[in-house]
């Protein structure tokens, strides 16, 4: 029975009418109504006419999150007073719930996505909304733009709609041709803001971690809350890890702790979404900020942290990342505490921080890894995705790498079409990199253990499993936590996808053992899995590499194996199960994790630390079992706050051939001429991307690459490598002198950049026959700059007249010229500038004449002779006259004779 009074009481009622008429007379349309008004659920309803007397229609409601689409369909189910699976059915990756008569089916975009591609005109289906649009996810921003594509050119009558609690409308609307925004009001009370920062500054985030301190302080906020205000609290955490922390400091308190996030028990999650009679304290990741509805809520703490995917293109990691949540977020979640009465928000942070917030999240097409955008674009015809309509274009560093990756795994070819295996991967449901290892595992392991590493990689396991990925192979297989349960319902189901040529058949319900009691059957479809037809264990990789898997041999120095025993294990094609013969677990874990990343293959460099053939360095744990592996493929790391290495948490055992099968297009052999540790190295090496496989000396090396090694070490020692004698020192401070006063023909010495510029020029043709650092010892620098000189033009002869190297003084002397300074120098007794009145110039610049004492210590300086013996000479002379008796001290200086000598000498 039709539960009309829940119905009639959401308030999205009262913008049903503006949304139909809207739809009748566009065929689009943006609902925007805040969190709890009935947008996800009474919306579907009367559009597919189970509400309201309408026409009745095929209706997809598409949704971020798989928690959220099961939760939806369960409230609308309820609504109408029937079970999952009738009039409202969902389906998720892993799961399905849908009956002959459901005429609304609530899907994750994910899975909408996989139905596109396989029947682009979407048939049976009148309505598709998009939920939850502001969250801006990369999945649905591509489902959005595939519709628009079907609407254009294959069914202008599919209707759209855009829905979400907070969004752009504007874009939106622009985004849909223009489509009439209908907004809808909601009921919400008065929120009071609390401001609850923590006493003692906390590190920010990085990476994942989380500082204990703030998790400390957002349970003590908790208690806080608990203690002042009536009501259950929600309590916004970043993720499953700082959940369960924070639950785990709230023991004892007079509340049922619940925890809600998308590895949640599916009966927490009803429990959590069902109203209590008693006090809750909710902790939930972003999830609850719109796509669910928490009954009871009063109170609202907010750790003000979120989870955003990155990837470090340059070192091939990507992961998500704990940021600060934007302000858009804070309002949303604040907001839940005002749904069914006056309420409040702990906001763990300082009311001046929150001007600084982000006024919104990224977009994930900014931000995200977009490998599989990027395979799913050209699947569906457009690989640059010049063509899609987004809100936001993908960027194009972003959408190279991805495009590096799909080639490497085989999925596009050099003009990013996609090839058949391409196709299959696209269907498979899972990033390209995953795809790959499942396709080409099957073939060397046998679809069953291939899918089992396979749904390690795609959810990584929780931390309590170790670092070692063969180990929490094993204690899936044995585990009946959720997330075994999970693992096993996504191990059928890849397996089902290698057995089946065309990518992934619907998926029916699946018994769960250790969990709750299985969803009833699909029906229309097996409801027993073993109903389905048996995988294909020999079927074909698409153009996959086969892969051979050896125990560990000794090599020889030229890397082959010696005495080629018969292998440890070699398999093509066949499934075999544990224990019988098949390959051991470590090496086949180890294998398909390096199918997925090769460029993660590690080599051993000794304590624990290892080298990634992408040339980032990898450190295991203390105490981490594998840290005396030779080799590992590395399947889970980040990199921890001021560390050039990556910090390994999930890898497998592999040995040498292992990582060379895996990561084939890696492997490279030649000529490696390069400067280091200051000198130069030449060698024939074989290389898997930065790891040195083997290597020996080269005794006659290109003699090109020769050149460019030592340029590149006299770029990175300075000109200092080459012989600099005083007279090349005093050459090139002349040449720099006449080129800042005279520039023209005058060549730019000082900066050895510059110099090395123009090394054809001044450096030849030693440089070409020079083949180590001494040999760049012997060339004559100064012998070398006297090529740079403006001989064509003349100017070249001119060189002593303009910037002579001595000047002659009055005593007769020829004094060497200091042009290393800005201004040239001339340092001088002060008795042999006796009777000069005039300062000395060079190319017109008056020389700076460091007058010095008969000792030859300075005395004065100056630019203007004339003045100086005027006035500061009479200083001078009493300071020194009686320093110095034996030597001249006249009164007129300009006047008197200049010398070298003492008095005595002058007399004889």
């Amino acid at each position: 029975m039709i539960r009309r009074s829940a119905l009639d009481a959401l308030p999205v009622r009262e913008a049903v009418p503006a949304l139909v008429s809207a739809l009748d007379g566009h065929g689009t349309a943006v609902l925007c109504a805040p969190p709890g008004t009935g947008k996800t659920t009474l919306v579907p309803l009367v559009l597919a006419g189970l509400v309201g007397g309408g026409p009745r229609r095929r209706v997809i409601v598409a949704e971020p999150r798989r928690i959220a689409a099961r939760a939806a369909a369960r409230r609308m189910a309820w609504l109408l007073g029937e079970q999952v699976g009738a009039s409202v059915g969902f389906s998720v990756r892993g799961e399905r719930v849908v009956g002959a008569g459901t005429l609304v089916e609530v899907v994750t975009t994910g899975v909408l996505l996989q139905r596109l591609q396989r029947d682009q005109e979407l048939s049976g289906t009148d309505l598709v909304v998009l939920d939850e649009c502001h969250e801006r996810h990369l999945d649905a921003d591509t489902v959005a733009a595939f519709l628009l594509d079907v609407r254009e050119a294959l069914r202008p009558e599919l209707r759209l709609v855009a829905a979400s609690a907070t969004t752009d409308a504007a874009g939106w609307s622009r985004l849909l041709g223009g489509a009439p925004v209908v907004e809808a009001a909601g009921v919400s009370y008065p929120v009071e803001t609390v401001w609850a920062p923590p006493a003692r500054p906390v590190r920010p985030p990085h990476g994942m971690r989380v500082d204990p301190a703030q998790l400390t302080h957002v349970a003590s906020v908790v208690r806080r809350a608990l203690a002042e205000r009536e009501g259950d609290v929600l309590c916004f955490l970043p993720g499953v890890g700082e959940i369960a922390r924070v639950a785990g400091q709230l023991g004892g308190v007079d509340a049922e702790v619940l925890q809600i996030h998308g590895r949640a028990p599916a009966a927490v999650q009803d429990a959590a979404l069902t109203a209590a009679a008693h006090r809750r304290v909710i902790l939930s990741t972003a999830v609850a900020e719109s796509s669910l509805t928490v009954p009871g809520v009063r109170v609202v703490v907010d750790s003000g942290l979120a989870r955003e995917p990155r990837v470090d293109h340059a070192r091939g990691l990507g992961a998500l990342a704990t940021v600060r949540a934007s302000r858009a977020a804070g309002r949303q979640r604040a907001g839940r505490a005002g749904r069914e009465a006056p309420g409040a928000v702990y906001r763990c942070w300082a009311e001046a921080e929150d001007g600084r917030l982000p006024s919104f999240p990224a977009p994930e097409i900014r931000i995200a890894d977009l490998a599989q955008f990027a395979l799913q674009a050209a699947c569906w015809g457009d690989p640059d995705a010049a063509g899609l309509a987004l809100l936001d274009p993908p960027p194009a560093g972003a959408m190279a790498a991805a495009r590096e990756v799909l080639v490497a795994v085989g999925a596009v070819d050099a003009a990013g079409r996609p090839t058949p295996r391409g196709l299959r991967m696209a269907r498979v449901g899972l990033h390209p990199r995953l795809a790959r290892a499942l396709l080409d595992g099957s073939a060397a392991l046998g679809a069953r253990r291939a899918a089992e590493v396979v749904a390690l990689l795609s959810e990584e396991p929780p931390r309590e499993y170790g670092d070692d990925l063969a180990a929490a192979w094993r204690s899936a297989r044995r585990g009946a936590d959720p997330y075994g349960v999970r693992w096993r319902a996504e191990v059928r189901r890849l397996e089902r996808a290698v057995g089946d040529p065309a990518g992934l058949s619907p998926t029916p319900p699946l018994p769960e053992t250790g969990g709750s009691a299985p969803s009833p059957p699909s029906r229309g479809s097996a409801p027993d899995p073993s109903g389905a037809p048996p995988p294909n264990p020999r079927a074909s990789n698409a153009g996959g590499a086969e892969f051979a898997l050896r125990a560990n041999q000794p090599r020889q120095a030229d890397g082959s194996s010696r005495n080629p025993a018969p292998p440890a294990f070699e398999a093509r094609g066949a499934g075999r199960s544990p224990g019988s013969g098949a390959a051991p677990d470590d090496l086949a874990a180890g294998l398909v994790a390096a199918l997925a990343f090769p460029e993660r293959v590690a080599k051993a460099k000794g304590q624990g630390a290892f080298l990634m053939a992408s040339g980032t360095g990898a450190e295991l744990g203390e105490g981490s079992g594998l840290r005396h592996a030779p080799w590992l493929a590395v399947a889970v790391a980040d990199r921890p706050p001021h560390s050039a290495s990556a910090r390994v948490r999930l890898a497998a055992v592999i040995d040498e051939d292992t990582a060379l099968a895996a990561a084939a297009h890696l492997r490279s052999d030649g000529e490696e001429v390069h400067w280091e540790d200051g000198d130069l190295v030449a060698r024939a090496a074989q290389r898997l991307g930065a790891i040195e496989l083997a290597a020996r000396p080269l005794r006659t090396p290109d003699p090109a690459l020769v050149r460019a090694a030592l340029l590149d070490g006299l770029r990175t020692e300075g000109l200092g490598l080459l012989r600099w004698t005083q007279d090349a020192v005093g050459l090139r401070a002349r040449l720099a002198f006449l080129h800042r006063t005279l520039g023209g023909a005058w060549p730019d010495v000082e900066d050895d950049c510059a110099l090395l510029e123009r090394a054809d020029e001044w450096l030849e043709p030693e440089l070409s026959r020079a083949r180590r650092r001494a040999d760049l010892g012997r060339i004559d620098a100064g012998q070398a700059l006297n090529r740079l000189l403006p001989w064509a033009t003349g100017e070249a002869a001119r060189l002593d007249e303009l910037a002579p190297e001595r000047i002659e003084v009055p005593s007769g002397s020829r004094i060497r010229v200091d042009y290393s300074a800005g201004q040239p120098v001339l340092a001088v007794k002060l008795q042999e500038m006796f009777g000069l009145a005039e300062t000395p110039e060079v190319a017109g610049v008056p020389v700076l004449v460091h007058l010095l004492s008969p000792a030859g210590r300075p005395a004065a300086v100056t630019a203007d002779l004339a003045s100086f013996w005027q006035g500061g000479y009479r200083a001078v002379r009493a300071e020194l006259r009686g320093r110095y008796p034996k030597h001249p001290w006249p009164e007129d200086p300009a006047t008197a004779e200049p010398t070298r000598h003492t008095n005595a000498r002058l007399r004889r």
